[in-house]
């Protein structure tokens, strides 16, 4: 067989493969999860993953099929670096011909990653990552989040607290998480008397001189006192306890979080709060299926970021269904601007002004169980949105 006629085959066989290779893409609706599989919000990660792939089997009811394609979804470890996961991205939506991303676990992350879904022209479902600034004054078209925002977390704990005779002091971690939600948290705040900020390191573990800065500002207030934690990741901040707060009258208050974090809670019987969600207390079927799924799988019950990949899961199939399985992002976004999908923490809507999914909050008070390791967040009222003034930020 003479050079030209090799030639001729090898190009045939290279359209071939690219033939085959294009034919199975258009029969996949490929997903890119980028988050923190390590690095120091890993555990949140995990969860989020185990999430998203329940919620995934449990929309397309155990097929992963949405209209004849198959749901590939690709993971990428962006190890809670702003600049990996801002690679990361860009190398899902080119090279992995991803036709949509979900993450990340990091709010720095997830502002670094905004103007990546942009440029592609590309959808980023952002879930978990909370700072307000996401669908605020960085957000873009290209961005929804079904996981809850900084106003969402402050306002609902702002019902909790926000009584006429309260002074109120916050604790939160220094970057973009803690500042917005501090933030976000005295915006909401119209009775109590907010004194103080304390900011501190993302990784600290010896909290002393914070927690006397703290005390020293609350200590001789009349009144009730409060300490508002926000705080994600490493460190037990609840060792501010240890201070002897109770000596000045001062109690503590946080939101929820996952159930190793609540162990802590164990010793505060009473505290109150809002959380995003705790298992036992959604009552509708699609938090029972991934209850018992979850159950099933692990021996466990699911937590907070388990939900949160799970309603983002439902948000993308539900999108998928109404477009037929057409990924196109213009008809993703026209689709999903206004719409509403069940999630284990009921119904969600995404907003059209800023595409940030209202949903529910649950105001708790906690209970000490000793058949839990954590202290259970005992439903006080669920605060719909309805009930929460959200503020859209984003100056569209």
């Amino acid at each position: 067989m003479n050079r030209r006629h090799l030639a001729a085959l090898a190009a045939l066989a290279v359209c071939a493969t690219a033939t085959a290779s294009a034919w199975a893409q258009s029969n996949e609706i490929r997903i890119a999860h980028v988050y923190s599989k390590t690095g120091p919000l890993e555990a949140y990660g995990k969860q989020t993953q185990t999430g998203l792939m329940m919620g995934l089997d449990y929309a397309t009811g155990g097929t992963m099929m949405v209209n004849g394609k198959k749901i590939v979804v690709i993971e990428k470890d962006d190890q809670g670096k702003p600049d990996l996961g801002k690679s990361q991205l860009a190398a899902a939506y080119s090279d992995d011909k991803a036709a949509l991303a979900v993450g990340p676990t990091s709010s720095g992350v997830a502002l670094a990653m905004l103007p990546v879904a942009e440029e592609y022209k590309k959808l980023l479902v952002v879930e978990p990552a909370v700072a307000d600034s996401i669908t605020g004054d960085k957000w873009n078209k290209y961005i929804f989040r079904t996981g809850r925002n900084s106003s969402q977390d402050a306002i609902s704990n702002a019902v909790a607290l926000d009584k006429p005779g309260t002074t109120i002091a916050t604790l939160a971690q220094d970057y973009a998480f803690g500042r917005d939600g501090v933030k976000a948290f005295k915006d909401a705040v119209k009775k109590a008397k907010i004194v103080h900020e304390e900011y501190l390191p993302q990784n600290t573990t010896d909290f002393t001189a914070g927690a006397q800065r703290l005390i020293d500002k609350l200590k001789d207030q009349p009144g009730r006192k409060v300490i508002w934690i926000v705080w994600a990741g490493a460190g037990n901040p609840f060792k501010i306890a240890d201070l002897d707060l109770k000596r000045y009258g001062i109690e503590i208050a946080t939101g929820g979080n996952i159930l190793p974090a609540m162990a802590s809670y164990k010793n505060f019987p009473g505290m109150e709060g809002a959380t995003y969600y705790y298992f036992g207390i959604p009552k509708n079927p699609v938090n029972e299926a991934l209850v018992s799924m979850h159950y099933k799988e692990f021996k466990s019950p699911p937590d907070f970021f388990t939900a949160g990949g799970f309603s983002a899961a439902m948000a993308i199939v539900t999108a998928l269904k109404k477009t037929g399985g057409d990924t196109s992002t213009n008809k993703l976004i026209s689709t999903m601007e206004g719409m509403s999908f069940d999630t284990p923490k009921g119904t969600m809507t995404f907003r059209k002004e800023d595409h940030q999914a209202l949903q529910s909050m649950y105001h708790f008070k906690i209970k000490v169980d000793p058949a839990f390791a954590w202290g259970v967040p005992e439903l006080v009222h669920e605060i719909k949105p309805s009930e929460m003034d959200i503020p859209v930020r984003n100056k569209r």
